[in-house]
């Protein structure tokens, strides 16, 4: 049981861990945290929380888990803003979908990592926004991954475990560097190629004209388009390495199905086709059907 759950940043993300504790029973008091009124007032309307303040040391005081689900270029300073105020059980996790530059954060923060971070990142998601886009099943049945560090205490990373679980996740843990490896080809890189077509299309000359007679397969393929600017910026200069390797991987693709095109080659065309399709229905479709935007 949690005593005290302060969510610095009462979105899509925290507003669901929220709201699935409080469902499942695991959690006592939730105090929220960020910076617009009108979106705290919702949430405590909608009762989210019991309490809320812009101050997030004042937020985390007395809290027994912390969870930050913030822009990762606000991270830093959400960090620096906890230090003096956590409670000696306090233990801290976030959803940030990178984790060297939160791991980075808080070491330049607290002057080194501290043994009760446990960083964190629920691969779920919608591409809406704000509280009022929260719900208890966000994470029913998704994968959370969690990336201690050598400096993690063990019993902090069995807690912030058994929260998730509580949410109905499957938990599973990989070192920073891998997890952001994985993430940079899983996630980081649909969305980045979601991202560069709309923008493409959209300064197009027929733009209009693109848009109007676009059909599902478009719609669907762009959704992911819609999520957050700031967030995904944020998520981009975060994992940069890793991004741009996948991103240059990727270029060298889509030029070789150019000049296979080009040349009219159908044998190797047919050949790419039959391998990506073999892929995703081996490695895809045993997932849940709910989409993702992380």
């Amino acid at each position: 049981m949690i005593r005290k759950l302060a969510v610095i940043g009462v979105g899509l993300i925290g507003g669901s861990l929220a709201r699935a504790l409080r469902k499942a029973g695991k959690v006592q008091e939730i105090v929220g945290c960020g910076r617009g009124k009108a979106n705290l007032e919702k949430a405590l309307e909608l009762g989210v929380i019991d309490s809320y303040t812009h101050d997030i040391g004042e937020a985390v005081e007395g809290a027994d888990m912390v969870f930050l689900a913030v822009p990762l270029g606000a991270m830093k300073d959400a960090f620096a803003a906890m230090v003096g105020h956590l409670a000696v059980d306090a233990v801290i996790t976030d959803g940030g979908s990178s984790k060297a530059s939160v791991v980075a954060d808080a070491g330049a923060a607290f002057g080194e990592v501290p043994a009760m971070l446990v960083p964190g990142h629920p691969i779920a998601g919608t591409e809406k926004n704000g509280v009022e886009a929260s719900f208890a099943e966000l994470y029913q049945d998704r994968r959370v991954i969690l990336t201690p560090t050598e400096s993690t205490d063990p019993e902090a990373t069995a807690r912030v475990r058994a929260m998730w679980e509580a949410c109905g996740a499957e938990v599973s843990e990989m070192t920073v560097g891998h997890h952001d490896e994985v993430l940079a080809a899983t996630s980081h890189l649909p969305h980045m190629l979601a991202f560069g077509l709309v923008d493409a299309l959209s300064r197009m000359k027929e733009n209009d004209e693109i848009f109007r007679y676009a059909a599902g397969g478009f719609r669907d393929f762009t959704r992911i388009a819609s999520s957050n600017p700031v967030m995904w910026r944020d998520v981009c200069v975060a994992n940069g390495p890793a991004l741009s390797k996948m991103l240059a991987a990727f270029a060298e693709e889509m030029n070789d199905l150019a000049q296979t095109i080009a040349a009219g080659d159908g044998e190797h065309l047919l050949e790419v086709f039959s391998r990506a399709k073999e892929a995703r229905d081996r490695f895809v479709d045993g997932l849940p059907s709910r989409q993702s935007t992380e």
